[in-house]
């Protein structure tokens, strides 16, 4: 890895407030409550949990759609977000995100060609012959026909919508692509040439992504490390051979063996995860897995810290031999 990361969070926390009757406010939930991550030029990072634990406010806190509660996002050795720092005018035309569903992030009365054009107009001062060469280039490197770009969204395919999505950012020669699910919906096949395109565009582009996904199989074949998140924190991290094969956290245990395997034992025969998560607004008191942990031991009522690349009392017991590796 690079001296200085591309992209680096520093105690990233988002809280949004929990109003009751009048508007008064009640509590508040954690979103994200204190993400160490540190992204690399050219590596793809996977980001992976449950519905609602925190993925996609992490994107939109990086994006700045939504603002840091507190924390830093740091972009190439610069901070941009927290801190009362104000975002730099040129950094979203160099940081972009990817909706899960492309077709309701284009305007159906535009053209898609019109679609295209909007990005160049708001960030550069280029001619529109030059635009047009410019949108011509990168619908070809996403393999749209050129004949498409005067059709409206509805007019194509999800997996075509897609290829529009990547194009519409792509223009503005972005360094690093927050892909938000950007699989979901799609049959096999569709799915598979979308994410071949991916391969090649990050080589074509020197693209960095940070790759938000349900999908563990996507995961595990398109990044080179993951993180997994569980309420609002990432619990374990490292490269994704090592994550897959020995994972350490309860709850990345408990993911994994909930993932399908063909001519695998059943999901219900190994699948140990129980309950749902707590509510994000009454966190539980020390580690937040505790209440759903079958390991959970009264040091777990002190939150661990993510260190050697997982928070877990009971795997620095095994690690440091105080507990004996048959107990696992």
């Amino acid at each position: 890895m690079p001296d200085r990361p591309l992209l680096e969070l520093q105690g990233l926390k988002r809280h949004f407030p929990v109003r009751g009757l009048f508007n008064r406010r009640v509590g508040t939930l954690r979103a994200l409550d204190g993400v160490d991550l540190a992204v690399a030029p050219g590596e793809v990072l996977g980001i992976v949990g449950e519905s609602g634990c925190g993925k996609s406010t992490l994107g939109k806190t990086i994006m700045g759609i939504h603002a840091p509660s507190d924390g830093a996002v740091l972009f190439d050795g610069a901070q941009v977000a927290g801190g009362g720092v104000r975002r730099p005018d040129g950094l979203r035309a160099q940081l972009q995100y990817v909706y899960q569903d492309p077709g309701a992030s284009l305007d159906p009365s535009w053209t898609l060609r019109r679609s295209l054009h909007e990005p160049l107009v708001i960030h550069t001062k280029l001619r529109r012959a030059e635009r047009e060469a410019r949108i011509q280039e990168i619908v070809a490197a996403v393999g749209l026909p050129a004949a498409h770009l005067d059709l409206y969204p509805h007019e194509i395919s999800g997996g075509q919508q897609r290829r529009v999505g990547l194009a519409r950012i792509l223009v503005l020669g972005p360094k690093l692509v927050i892909l938000d699910e950007p699989t979901s919906g799609l049959d096999v096949s569709v799915q598979a040439a979308v994410l071949a395109l991916f391969r090649e565009l990050r080589q074509a582009f020197g693209l960095t992504y940070l790759f938000i996904s349900h999908d563990l199989a996507v995961v595990r074949s398109m990044c080179h490390r993951v993180a997994v998140m569980y309420l609002g924190r990432v619990v374990e991290i490292g490269p994704v051979a090592e994550i897959f094969a020995r994972p350490r956290h309860p709850y990345t245990q408990a993911l994994l063996s909930a993932a399908p395997r063909i001519g695998g034992p059943r999901v219900t025969e190994n699948f140990a995860l129980q309950g749902e998560p707590p509510d994000p607004s009454q966190m539980p008191e020390g580690c937040r897995f505790s209440v759903r942990c079958r390991w959970a031991a009264p040091q777990c009522k002190v939150e661990p810290a993510l260190e050697d690349g997982v928070a877990c009392w009971r795997w620095r017991e095994l690690a440091a031999g105080l507990v004996p590796a048959a107990a696992e």
